[in-house]
């Protein structure tokens, strides 16, 4: 389909390491011009995972945000490395990275795009399982991440009264009811959000609890060196 909107040219106005902002010029629908923002993702985005613990908790990340100047929840994610064969690679070694656990399995639950106004950065969300505790934590320099793990009920009910808002978490959080939803279907079975059965409330009545990891030896030296960095 061939559309009247459409862009004559794009012109960098500055660039980053991982973003290149444009300014493209666009023809509109009554043959007018205008100039509009465009921002590019020069890796083309990222992978994040949703990890499913033993006990059908789900695990996330809390984290400061400068740009919201705010704490948020998240899945753990980020941003493609050019030898990753495929996504599923960056989730799996994000989720690694940032937790210390290893999936067994790994199932792609969606794809979104992040803002397609004006950036065209992708995300693909993929359901971690048979997790497994292998290390501590690899953080970068300026990664300062808690664990926390809640039962799918808590976080539906926290993305309802809007204290989730991360574009990723929210939609993989769904993504994965959804596909709960469609098993239940399937078996017949009643399972409840958490994904254990009904009868189970030992998870849910565990929803707001940290889940707090054994502190190994170099993340005891991690944690010294960043409070000599920092004063």
């Amino acid at each position: 389909m061939e559309h009247k909107l459409h862009r004559t040219a794009r012109e960098t106005a500055c660039e980053g390491a991982v973003l290149e902002f444009c300014r493209d010029t666009m023809v509109l629908p009554d043959g007018k011009e205008e100039t509009w923002d465009y921002v590019r993702h020069k890796k083309g985005g990222g992978a994040c995972a949703v990890p499913v613990l033993p006990d059908g908790r789900i695990l996330l990340i809390r984290q400061f945000r400068p740009a919201i100047d705010r704490e948020t929840l998240e899945l753990p994610a980020g941003a493609r490395d050019p030898e990753d064969p495929d996504p599923s690679v960056t989730a799996a070694r994000e989720l690694e990275e940032e937790t210390g656990f290893r999936p067994g399995r790994m199932t792609k639950l969606a794809r979104i795009l992040t803002a397609v106004a004006w950036c065209n950065e992708a995300t693909d969300i993929y359901l971690a399982e048979d997790l497994k505790r292998i290390s501590g934590q690899h953080l970068d320099e300026a990664e300062e991440i808690e664990l926390c793990a809640f039962t799918l009920e808590e976080l539906c009910r926290r993305i309802y009264a809007g204290e989730i808002q991360d574009a990723k978490t929210v939609a993989g959080i769904m993504a994965y009811r959804s596909r709960l939803a469609q098993a239940d279907e399937k078996d017949g079975t009643h399972v409840s959000a958490s994904g254990s059965d009904s009868g189970d409330s030992a998870s849910r009545n565990d929803s707001d609890r940290k889940y707090v990891l054994p502190e190994t030896m170099a993340d005891k030296l991690r944690r010294i060196l960043r409070r000599a960095r920092t004063g």
